[in-house]
């Protein structure tokens, strides 16, 4: 079941934020101070609004703090975007990401307890969109357009298992191609092999394969 995700500022990283995440499933309400972008993106997601969210009554008037997740994406207003990542958090968003224009920027924002800072020109706003999706997902990248490679941590429920039980390819069709232990990294992994606690599996497949495996394994 979808989440409900609020993504301020609608340019080309926010929109890819929102546009990702409800291809994904989720509920999302866009805000822009910008019309046109609203009018854009209004038929893709579940709600898009033309408002300033400095102003904390307007984000009440929204019911922001019902949200499950907000994005922080303004353009290039450094002083908004600490301003909105405030508001967000003094209302009690559960999580609250936002994107930094410089590591300075995101200094601040990390002191201000923004719970993750993302900086998009190393972080595609598509990827960010499923790290946000699943909890587990390390990174995420497209090797074409119907193949990915992901990194799903292995949480505490498969601590021991093989990859003979998990057997993805069988039941998903996807494949862990790789394992990162704290002993090192073992490439092309067997059936025998252990997975652990926070070893980190390297997956690749089709991205419904992925996601199937998500949930299917790690729920």
């Amino acid at each position: 079941m979808g989440k409900q995700y609020v993504v301020i500022g609608l340019g080309r990283f926010g929109s890819s934020v929102s546009r990702e995440l409800a291809n994904l499933g989720n509920e999302v309400l866009g805000i822009d101070l910008d019309g046109e972008v609203v009018d854009e993106l209004s038929d893709e997601l579940t709600h898009a609004v033309v408002a300033d969210a400095t102003d904390e009554n307007v984000l009440k008037s929204l019911g922001i703090r019902n949200f499950d997740c907000a994005v922080v994406a303004i353009g290039d207003d450094i002083q908004s975007s600490i301003m909105v990542a405030l508001v967000l958090k003094d209302l009690g968003v559960k999580t609250v990401v936002a994107k930094a224009l410089s590591e300075l920027h995101g200094k601040v924002l990390d002191k201000i307890g923004v719970d993750r800072v993302v900086y998009p020109e190393r972080d595609m706003g598509v990827r960010v969109a499923h790290q946000l999706v699943s909890p587990n997902l390390l990174d995420y990248i497209e090797i074409s357009k119907d193949y990915t490679i992901a990194e799903l941590s292995v949480p505490k429920a498969l601590d021991g298992k093989s990859l003979k039980e998990l057997d993805p390819r069988a039941k998903y069709g996807c494949s862990i191609v790789a394992l990162h232990k704290q002993s090192g990294v073992i490439i092309a992994p067997t059936a025998t092999d252990i997975i652990n606690e926070k070893d980190i599996m390297v997956i690749i497949g089709t991205n419904e394969q992925i996601e199937e495996f998500e949930n299917g394994v790690i729920g």
